[in-house]
């Protein structure tokens, strides 16, 4: 699995208009399911996002989680980041998860997510969303189980 972290000061994700999924500071999540993945994958993953320090200290350095600053969570699916782009001028997407276990891997770190962490939002998997965001510094990093 690969997820592209974001720290936030707010996101939110819509769809036809409406806000589907919202947090104010946190980490904004995309992520994207391949073919082999697993919940190993997806478990790994989780602990990542919610352990991996890119928030900071009282002395300004990136030293706390997500949990520790009590941010939200707002996983949103996204397949294009299994997308082969390593030749050629057009993304191949044969190195993506079929929709079908993407979407059960995306719905169970969602599930795993909430078990361990509060507040988790998401997007709508399979819509076209609209994201808004605040990008806290900008801080982004990819992450791969």
């Amino acid at each position: 699995m690969k997820a592209l972290l974001q720290r936030v000061s707010a996101a939110r994700v819509e769809v036809a208009g409406e806000v589907v999924g919202a947090i104010d500071h946190g980490l904004l999540v995309l992520v994207g399911v391949e073919p082999e993945d697993t919940e190993a994958s997806a478990d790994k993953l989780l602990h990542k996002l919610l352990n991996y320090r890119v928030f900071a200290d009282a002395e300004g350095k990136m030293n706390l989680s997500v949990g520790a600053v009590e941010g939200g969570l707002l996983l949103v699916s996204q397949f294009t980041l299994a997308a082969d782009t390593r030749s050629g001028l057009r993304p191949s997407f044969s190195t993506a998860a079929p929709p079908s276990k993407g979407e059960a891997l995306f719905e169970y770190l969602v599930r795993q997510a909430r078990q361990k962490h509060h507040p988790v939002a998401t997007g709508r998997f399979g819509a076209n969303m609209q994201v808004h965001l605040v990008n806290d510094g900008p801080v982004t990093f990819l992450l791969e189980s």
